[in-house]
């Protein structure tokens, strides 16, 4: 039996764990969480936080001890590829290398590299100390972005107007960073996209597209809070084919020859820029659940095929179809919630494909600061794009929250 070491192993995960398993695998399986869902489908479990790569791999090398031949690793629904390059070294598996790691894990080490290799980005600066903000905001000008250099989830990250949101901004971003570094960015006008797209030893496929959806900024500013997404992209062939060309230039220049690249991008006066790329799968259900309806492709059989080191043919990346798919959040205002009604008769309309609440009644819901806070979720199936987010939007309308008086 072939076994793939997989971490992470939260809720998110379990539909990733699920198809490794459905491949045949052995599966040995890495959270911090002993009590993690996805443990329920592991031949083995480690026990060990998912940052933490050194104690992974160490416990992985005791297996392999034994005679268990580990022949992948891969992260599931976790940002941690630091982790995963720490072990693809130790027990010598395909994967992103220390130095591609640092520079999707580090976004300000991974700026400097995409500058240096000429891929078109947002102006951005290093703020060291609380002194430097209006030094660097001189420089990048307003409207901008200021963000910790290496958290997830949105944490910390915020849209700049005035110079006198300065000082407290920095705070927060310093606070967020596991580092206490900050740093800030232009803040680009235009449609923002979420992409997908597998590497096989420098061949790109990009299956995953999405258009992000902005529209609570005005009311979560100064957080950016995005409310899902939806697909296919509003935007021309021409656009697409220009983000899509951007984002693989972009992986190449950080070293992501083999695996999957999820990137954050924008289109702005003309000209795609990347404002993220990630070493890895995405979270929020794109790439377990969103690129499969949309396109017909396990994107998450692929990926786990490039984790074991084996090759991808052209038909097998490409899309079946195009399905209209949309994600939406739960926009709930503060309060205590005392019950959640209609939940069944949202879940039944025709086009849902998957609702998740992550609240219950006793909850306290607090103004939107980061990603991790949002209550829940819906994603939607339909011959349109159109089609699929009044389907969701219509699903989300069906619960009832009530909250204690």
């Amino acid at each position: 039996m072939r076994y793939l070491l997989i971490i992470g192993a939260g809720y998110e995960a379990c539909e990733g764990i699920k198809i490794a398993k459905s491949m045949g695998l052995g599966l040995i399986i890495a959270d911090g969480n002993p009590s993690a869902p996805g443990f329920a489908w592991a031949n083995h479990v480690i026990v060990a936080s998912t940052y933490d790569g050194e104690a992974i791999a160490n416990q992985a090398m005791t297996l392999k001890a034994t005679g268990i031949t580990i022949d992948g690793v891969i992260a599931m629904c976790a940002d941690v590829p630091m982790s995963v390059a720490i072990v693809a070294k130790a027990l010598q598996l395909p994967g992103l290398s220390l130095e591609s790691a640092h520079w999707v894990a580090d976004k300000l080490a991974m700026k400097d590299r995409l500058k240096a290799m000429n891929i078109p980005i947002p102006a951005y600066c290093a703020v060291p100390e609380k002194s430097d903000i209006e030094k660097c905001a001189s420089l990048i000008g307003l409207p901008l972005v200021i963000k910790p250099v290496d958290s997830r989830g949105a944490r910390g990250v915020q849209y700049i107007d005035s110079i006198e949101q300065l000082p407290q901004a920095w705070e927060l971003a310093a606070r967020e960073s596991p580092t206490g570094r900050v740093m800030m960015e232009e803040y680009l006008p235009g449609p923002q996209f979420s992409t997908e797209t597998l590497a096989d030893c420098g061949n790109y496929f990009t299956l995953g597209f999405s258009d992000r959806n902005y529209e609570w900024l005005e009311k979560t500013k100064p957080f950016m809070i995005e409310n899902g997404g939806d697909s296919p992209t509003s935007q021309t062939i021409e656009v697409k084919q220009q983000v899509i060309t951007t984002v693989e230039r972009a992986a190449k220049a950080l070293g992501i020859a083999t695996g999957v690249a999820k990137g954050d991008m924008v289109f702005s006066n003309g000209q795609a820029k990347v404002i993220e790329i990630a070493g890895r799968l995405s979270g929020g259900y794109f790439s377990t659940t969103q690129i499969p309806l949309a396109t017909g492709v396990n994107f998450i059989e692929k990926a786990i095929k490039l984790a074991l080191g084996e090759h991808l043919s052209k038909q097998e990346v490409s899309a079946q179809y195009e399905k209209g798919v949309a994600i939406r959040y739960l926009d709930l205002p503060p309060g205590k919630i005392s019950a959640i009604e209609h939940l069944d008769k949202a879940k039944a309309l025709v086009g849902v494909e998957l609702l998740s609440l992550f609240i219950q009644p006793g909850d306290i819901i607090k103004p939107l600061v980061n990603h991790t806070q949002r209550a829940g979720f819906v994603i939607s199936c339909a011959a349109t794009k159109e089609d699929a987010i009044a389907v969701a939007n219509t699903s989300l309308a069906q619960l009832k929250i009530c909250y204690e008086s």
